[in-house]
């Protein structure tokens, strides 16, 4: 079954190729469809191309759908081309004609359109949520290990000391500039496209306002070929968002394994958490962040796909803009999966203790001895001279009195900053 059934059939091949992944991908869409067309029938009653006694029969047939989709009983048949279709067949299927009338005024690119928007808006409210939950875990770390010292690095050389509740510090008010990016996606997504049909509107009189309440968007897409041109503009918006988070997610994963690394030996988790190998037995491996770092990397692509696969498409529905669920759909459940496993393998670290005490890292204290003598009154070129010619010389051996308690302080005062900087922002995220 087809809406667009005009009495043939299209070749089995060419329905093959042109459905791909549609109909798998469409369950994914099935509620939101659902919920879309229960707004817009509601507005069609309003200016009475369906009557009070036709919504009263569509609106429990819609939620009975509703109720089987959310039970995991709403299947798209063999043959049925997409959710929708498959909707508007069930309707028609216990109703009879009455069915037939919830598509009045809108086109499956406007349904489409909607569907996506509802979706998005979902999923980016589920990724801040991981957001919010791994953002929590890394302030309470850095807290928690605020006064343990760690190596500083640049060039991966040794450079100053640093503490591990910098570090964790540094994660969490990176992810608040992630959240920026998904709060800005977000709002994007939150725009009604539902009215705007094949993107040139309808003659009906449609109420756009008033499904654009209904469904919680913040406003509608007021010029209607906008609407339509925002297919792809909203999946580039949420790729972006996607591939920033990624991009931190990436990096946190790829110090982790680095800490790990027998070398450094700064951060472990309990064995259960690693994996071990088939001949060395000694080995515990950092598997979990070495698939987060790959997959986060991978997640980083999907903006270029998104980007490449719209660059030159002409104004109007293309049938190229399906292909963008096949891409964005598996990757913010992807997203989810890693924020949700950083979040809780993070819950189980080990943080090592008196790290710098090891003569491997006197180096470190250089910069601190330089500017204690400058604190004595040595000029500042000449205090670097003097503590560079004891490195040359082999003669360097680190002031142990110097107090870095200093650094924690600093991070208590950053965190406080950073938990209201992420407050703020999330006010602007409606959820």
């Amino acid at each position: 079954m087809k809406l667009w059934n005009k009495g043939f059939e299209p070749d089995k091949a060419i329905e093959k190729f042109t459905v791909g992944q549609d109909r798998e991908l469409d369950l994914r869409l099935a509620k939101y469809d659902v919920q879309g067309s229960m707004a817009h029938i509601r507005m069609l009653q309003s200016i009475d191309l369906i009557s009070k006694e036709e919504l009263d029969l569509l609106l429990p047939a819609l939620q009975q759908i509703l109720d089987e989709i959310e039970r995991g009983e709403f299947t798209i048949e063999e043959g049925v081309e997409d959710v929708h279709s498959q909707v508007e067949f069930l309707l028609t299927e216990r109703l009879g004609d009455v069915g037939k009338k919830i598509h009045s005024g809108r086109s499956r690119n406007d349904q489409v359109l909607v569907d996506l928007k509802l979706f998005f808006r979902d999923e980016l409210k589920h990724i801040s949520e991981s957001i919010q939950n791994l953002f929590n875990c890394l302030i309470e770390l850095s807290e928690k290990h605020k006064d343990k010292l760690m190596p500083g690095y640049t060039h991966l050389q040794v450079a100053m000391p640093s503490s591990f509740g910098l570090w964790f510090g540094a994660y969490a008010e990176a992810l608040t500039d992630d959240m920026n990016m998904v709060v800005a996606a977000y709002n994007i997504a939150n725009q009604n496209p539902l009215g705007s049909a094949a993107g040139y509107g309808s003659s009906f009189p449609l109420n756009r306002e008033m499904t654009t309440d209904l469904l919680h968007f913040a406003n509608p897409h007021y010029n209607v070929v906008a609407a339509q041109m925002s297919r792809g503009k909203t999946e580039r918006a949420v790729a972006a968002a996607i591939g920033t988070v990624a991009s931190t997610l990436g990096h946190l994963a790829m110090d982790v394994c680095m800490w790990m690394c027998n070398n450094f030996a700064f951060v472990s988790f309990p064995d259960e958490l690693t994996t071990g190998s088939s001949i060395m037995p000694h080995k515990k491996n950092p598997d979990v962040f070495e698939i987060m770092r790959g997959k986060c990397n991978r997640l980083q692509s999907i903006q270029n796909e998104i980007a490449l696969l719209t660059a030159n498409l002409p104004l109007g529905y293309n049938r190229d803009l399906q292909l963008m669920k096949d891409i964005l759909f598996p990757a913010s459940t992807e997203l989810i999966e890693c924020l949700d496993m950083a979040t809780y393998m993070l819950g189980e670290i080990r943080v090592k203790d008196n790290i710098l005490e090891d003569s491997k890292y006197d180096y470190i204290f250089t910069v601190e001895d330089v500017n204690r003598l400058v604190l004595e009154g040595m000029p500042f070129r000449d205090a670097y001279k003097k503590i560079g010619m004891e490195v040359q010389n082999g003669t360097y051996k680190p002031h142990r009195g110097v107090n870095h308690t200093h650094l924690g302080s600093i991070g208590n005062l950053a965190n406080d900053r950073i938990k209201a900087k992420m407050d703020t922002i999330m006010k602007n995220l409606d959820i």
